[in-house]
């Protein structure tokens, strides 16, 4: 295994963590006694794989169901100080439930501490405020760290980069975990700003939300040759220092062999990467048009902007990937989250875009003139039954 120095932790991190929102048995909080033996015995055998290949970083959440109490019955059996174990607990606005939060979190696990704390899932200025200020849940965290419950402090987000880079700058936080790989790469800045402070970057859900690439499109397989999807983006995210570790969502133990393909490609990262970038870049040219694929994100309204709060930037995304890459499935997927899952995935749906007067919103768009003609075309490729967040389903 590789591992990378996680920011001010100093922390030797794995490239790969073994992330724990894919394995447990349930979305919800449920007695032990209703875990299958077969389904507990998976996890633990994914856990053992993990450790055994090196990849020591086991990451979960309050907000994982069964998953910490299912890992509270594995993870005492390793010798303490070979872990690192990373737990996340949402802010709330009384303090008080956020403690209790993490203190239910700890009693799952059956340890005496986590190595990192997150604060799971700041992705507006509400939840930013939740948790900075006086009295609230970093305060709350950094007792904890002062009880030896915590070591290190970060924070998980999906939410926009201008809020995560608000979040990195108050320099209370020693990692961050968000979302940055091949077809989503807006948060670059967001890296860079946290590198500015030091602190350790974890990339979330990269063959998951990265693309569903565990069941790619044919088209986005061929593009991606001689590597398969992972292999390219986890080797596109790996080829930058600045990503220190990459989740991979095992659901069994098999699940990381393919990931393991990229460690022996690190040293010609350039040599194998340029010819697949290439490729892709010339596939959404041909589909898309030039122009369209280098400018179509420029001055594009958020969706708080927006008349009935279209997320514009979200729509156009999805619709490029579909068209491009043929990465239908997932766009469908996102697309209908779109309304359904609050602060995690912001905004609506194009419905009823042709009803709306997005004239202002887009004033200063080089393309507002087609915009809502290609809001309407998508939603009509893309719209299908209403889908909810894993953690809601």
């Amino acid at each position: 295994m590789l591992y990378r120095r996680f920011g001010r932790t100093e922390l030797q991190m794995p490239v790969f963590s073994c992330g724990g929102m894919r394995y447990q048995y349930k979305w919800q909080d449920i007695p032990q006694s209703e875990i299958p033996h077969d389904h507990q015995e998976n996890l633990e055998a994914t856990i053992r794989r993990a450790v055994e290949l090196g990849i020591n970083h086991i990451e979960t959440a309050r907000g994982y169901g069964s998953s910490e109490m299912q890992l509270g019955k594995i993870l005492p059996t390793f010798k303490r100080t070979q872990l690192i174990v990373q737990t996340k607990v949402g802010p709330t606005a009384d303090p008080k439930e956020f403690q209790n939060d993490f203190e239910k979190s700890l009693r799952n696990l059956q340890l005496d501490y986590v190595d990192l704390l997150g604060i799971h899932g700041i992705n507006n200025a509400e939840l930013l405020n939740y948790s900075i200020r006086p009295g609230g849940c970093l305060d709350i965290a950094k007792k904890l760290q002062t009880q030896g419950k915590v070591r290190f402090i970060g924070f998980s987000t999906h939410g926009p980069t201008d809020i995560i880079i608000q979040t990195i700058q108050t320099n209370q936080f020693d990692y961050v975990n968000l979302h940055w790989y091949y077809i989503n790469q807006v948060n670059w800045a967001a890296i860079e700003a946290a590198n500015s402070q030091d602190m350790g970057v974890f990339i979330i859900s990269p063959s998951d939300k990265g693309g569903m690439l565990y069941k790619p499109p044919q088209k986005l397989t061929n593009l991606c040759t001689p590597l398969s999807p992972i292999v390219f983006n986890d080797l596109f995210c790996l080829s930058h220092s600045q990503v220190h570790t990459l989740s991979v969502g095992a659901a069994k133990p098999q699940d990381f062999d393919e990931h393991l393909q990229t460690l022996d490609l690190l040293d010609n990262v350039s040599e194998i990467l340029s010819p697949i970038l290439a490729r892709l870049e010339e596939e959404a040219i041909s589909t898309l048009g030039e122009d369209w694929v280098k400018t179509w994100q420029l001055n594009l309204p958020t969706f708080e902007e927006t008349p009935d709060q279209v997320n514009i930037p979200t729509i156009l995304w999805l619709r490029n990937l579909a068209i491009a890459y043929d990465m239908l499935e997932y766009s469908k997927m996102r697309y209908n989250l779109l309304g359904n899952a609050n602060h995690w995935f912001p905004g609506n749906k194009a419905d009823n875009v042709e009803k709306l007067d997005l004239r202002q919103c887009l004033s200063r768009s080089p393309h507002a003139d087609k915009i809502p003609h290609l809001l309407a075309e998508a939603h009509q490729m893309l719209v299908g039954e209403a889908v909810q967040r894993l953690s809601q389903s």
